[in-house]
């Protein structure tokens, strides 16, 4: 028998919470597109995990070229955004070949672009030139924005021209104002002189601006993976959304404490009264963080407990002495949904690790055995997906799915 911990992929709640990107983010644009982020292998989850379940989204975002052959392997024929960018001229022939947008940030982008037209004078882009308007990560500077914009223009492989910005404090305020106005301003004065569409929106955009913003294309992120991106302004209840991954164990081992007695590496807990805690099957060596203190929440059977003292690389200890009928084979949920319905949500247990939700799930190592619950979910669809990851390359299926 395997070791008992696994990583649940629900796909009713990724399809889901796309839904409710929909919604929001068509406040104030009725026709805005949705695109589904699914950058560092989908949050965690697995691009080809997830992939069922968001193809409803009008199109995907992410970083890697690699990710985005696999999303076109699968079968994904809509557009797909590069988020950072062209990092080579070798890049835009994967472009080309592969049918994808991406982000013109700097001005060396701009020089491979008229290097690719000579060479392949047939080629037709859709670029997202962007924006830096206060962020300071990627992107034009405000002055230097309008030049950009021209000289792409008037390249014949420039297909279509797309504003685009990223905000930096969308969860909540900057200096005591709104935290998108100063950025939101800023970008809205330059883009005047160039009519074209423009994507703005992030998660916390999507779920607390969406009335004030004009955002052709919203790129919903971690909000699709069940986790609020203004937490704990706002839980995942609060915006309606559910979590789309648990993590899960059971008890591998039973011990009972005496006043003054410690548990773990470090002796970092030590009882005041007599105790009864659990071992279970998870560690650092699996993603869980091993800075999370005593006191981190879990399920127990679906009932709520705590972590106890410090984390090893494949165990941790969890408090039963408050839950007699718990024990050997008893399930733990470190994240996620109990098998009762419970829910524990990720922001939780990564306020009290002190971190947030988009670390943890991205930080689930490969030993950790995925499965995928397919709700309602056609089994052909599940069976489908299943086979595409197959088919793809070794290296590909064999480290993500």
């Amino acid at each position: 028998m395997s070791r008992p911990i696994q990583a649940v992929i629900h796909l009713d709640a990724l399809a889901h919470n796309l839904q409710v990107a929909k919604q929001f983010a068509r406040q104030n644009v009725p026709n805005a597109q949705v695109y589904a982020v699914v950058k560092a292998n989908a949050y965690g989850h697995g691009i080809e995990r997830v992939y069922v379940a968001f193809k409803q989204a009008d199109g995907f975002a992410l970083l890697d070229m690699a990710e985005a052959k696999r999303l076109r392997a699968l079968g994904w024929q809509g557009d797909i955004l590069l988020l950072e960018g062209i990092f080579s001229l070798q890049d835009l022939l994967d472009c080309h070949q592969l049918k994808l947008s991406f982000t013109v940030h700097s001005t060396y982008q701009i020089d491979w672009l008229k290097q690719f037209q000579d060479s392949y004078p047939q080629a037709q882009f859709d670029v997202f030139v962007k924006m830096n308007s206060g962020m300071n990560r990627l992107g034009f500077t405000p002055e230097a924005y309008a030049l950009a914009w021209v000289e792409l223009q008037k390249l014949r492989i420039v297909h279509s021209l797309t504003h685009m910005m990223h905000f930096s404090d969308a969860d909540g305020e900057r200096f005591g104002e709104s935290g998108i106005d100063y950025q939101y301003q800023c970008f809205q004065q330059m883009i005047e002189q160039f009519p074209a569409p423009m994507t703005v929106s992030n998660s916390a955009a999507i779920l607390r601006h969406s009335q004030e913003l004009q955002s052709d294309i919203a790129r919903s992120g971690i909000m699709l993976y069940g986790s609020s991106p203004d937490y704990p302004l706002h839980c995942i209840q609060d915006w309606q959304l559910q979590p789309a991954m648990t993590l899960r164990t059971e008890i591998i081992g039973i011990q009972t404490l005496q006043a003054g007695q410690s548990v773990g590496y470090g002796s970092s807990f030590v009882a005041d009264k007599a105790m009864r805690i659990g071992i279970a099957a998870c560690g650092y060596a699996d993603g869980y963080q091993r800075i999370s203190p005593t006191g981190t929440p879990v399920l127990i059977d679906g009932q709520s407990s705590g972590l106890i003292g410090r984390v090893s690389m494949d165990m941790l200890a969890v408090d039963l002495t408050h839950l007699p009928e718990s024990g050997i084979g008893s399930e733990v949920v470190l994240w996620g949904k109990a098998s009762n319905g419970a829910v524990l949500p990720i922001d939780d247990v990564a306020k009290a690790s002190g971190t947030v939700g988009y670390e943890l799930m991205c930080a689930v190592t490969q030993r950790v055995p995925f499965s995928i619950d397919a709700g309602h979910m056609s089994v052909d669809h599940v069976v489908a997906l299943k086979n595409a990851a197959a088919n793809l390359k070794a290296e590909c299926s064999a480290e993500y799915f």
